[in-house]
């Protein structure tokens, strides 16, 4: 078996040695639309239909045909054609049809003239403006045609995708199964949050975050509840998360105390890529290859595992699902509000609040206290600090990269 490597990675290798080995999910399920917020298109998606349907007018006002118009004659309304209820009857010449919006034009129109270029006259209307053909007229398929690609595979469904689905009349769409995610937290310290403390012990949120985030992305979460510090009974629980789920996800064990027994099982039961990251916070961080399934080791400290979480798990996480567009926010430019402490020799995810200055420009100043115990820094927070590996202090107006929050962060 791999054994674990004694250096530090850089983030951006580490994405790179986990995307590179993954290959997405093929299993599909079709579901409901109402059932599909989430969810992650399995194939692409075609429209069924012409949108619009048949030609229709874009406005209230009268369809015409251009060589009943003459200047100052007066036209008859031969009838009137509403949306759901289209004019079928006779349409003598030198007259017009009362139409309103989304109503089908009547054969023969070559142009729809607003209401408020006519003025009313005793036997109809008289047109106070030039017409041109096709005007005010929406055209068969002239958003979407029948056949037309809508939605590629691999896009996550939601309020902007489901409705153009429902809008083609589409019930059910093909979605990936949900990812199945085993979570555990090791420690003998570790204590269910709800039940009171005692000497010692501390409360375990870090797999309250990570089964949060995970249901927040879509998974199907198996929750294993803590594991203690024993290494039979973290072998069962490697052995029985393996067989149940695609991911497993374990919090505290991968750093170097005596009772860390995570790294020791997993390299006994799979292959370890990496377990060591130049980032702050989230240096102890696992990644690797069960017999079934991949495997996470995150951080104890409960900043870390948020951070490790956010930037490694989430990428990891979307591309087994297919999905075409990286989950994590392009970073910007911004401008220091205050100090910010750092040391040179690792990526710094500090935790910021950005906002616009006076001038216009962006501008970003830190939480407070960025101890990767402090997880408050998150709950203030809008936006990861990005401060480069060699990076030291920084100074208030000096130039820094910020990663907003995505909508996993963002409440």
């Amino acid at each position: 078996m791999e054994s674990f490597t004694a250096g530090l990675i850089s983030l951006e290798e580490a994405q790179a040695k986990m995307l590179a080995q993954l290959q997405p999910l093929r299993d599909r399920v079709s579901v409901p639309l109402a059932d599909a917020v989430g969810r992650i298109t399995a194939l692409p998606v075609a429209s069924p239909i012409d949108v619009p349907p048949f030609d229709n007018s874009a406005m209230d006002g009268y369809a015409v045909r251009l060589a009943d118009i003459q200047a100052d004659r007066p036209l008859q309304v031969a009838g009137k054609a509403f949306a759901g209820a289209p004019f079928n009857g006779d349409w003598p010449a030198g007259s017009v049809v009362r139409i309103m919006t989304g109503a089908p034009v009547p054969p023969g129109c070559d142009a729809v003239v607003m209401q408020e270029e006519t003025r009313e006259v005793e036997g109809g209307i008289v047109i106070n403006a030039p017409v041109k053909a096709g005007q005010n007229i929406r055209l068969i398929g002239e958003d979407i045609r029948r056949d037309q690609p809508v939605l590629a595979a691999g896009v996550r469904l939601g309020a902007a995708e489901l409705p153009l689905l429902a809008s083609l009349g589409l019930a059910e769409v093909s979605v990936l199964r949900k990812l199945r995610v085993a979570v555990f937290s090791t420690g003998d310290e570790l204590q269910p949050v709800g039940q009171p403390l005692a000497p010692g012990q501390i409360y375990d949120t870090n797999r309250f975050t990570v089964s949060l985030m995970l249901r927040k992305l879509g998974c199907e979460v198996i929750d294993m509840g803590i594991i203690k510090d024993d290494p039979q009974a973290l072998r069962r629980a490697f052995e029985e998360a393996d067989r149940q789920a695609d991911v497993v996800i374990s919090t505290g064990g991968v750093s170097v105390g005596e009772a860390d027994f995570t790294k020791t099982m997993l390299d006994e039961l799979g292959v370890i890529t990496f377990w060591k990251l130049a980032i702050k916070p989230g240096k102890p961080f696992a990644f690797g290859r069960l017999a079934s399934s991949w495997f996470c080791g995150l951080p104890g400290n409960p900043v870390s595992a948020a951070v490790t979480f956010y930037q490694l798990v989430q990428p990891l996480l979307a591309a087994l699902t297919g999905q075409s567009e990286s989950p994590l926010p392009p970073r910007l430019r911004a401008r220091a509000a205050s100090r910010l402490k750092k040391s040179p020799g690792r990526l710094d995810f500090q935790r910021g609040v950005m906002s616009r200055g006076a001038d216009g420009e962006l501008e970003v100043r830190s939480t407070g206290h960025q101890g990767s115990h402090v997880f408050s820094s998150f709950a203030a927070a809008n936006c990861f600090i990005v401060l480069e590996r060699e990076r030291g202090a920084v100074e208030p107006g000096e130039w820094v990269e910020v990663e907003p929050f995505n909508a996993l962060l963002e409440g």
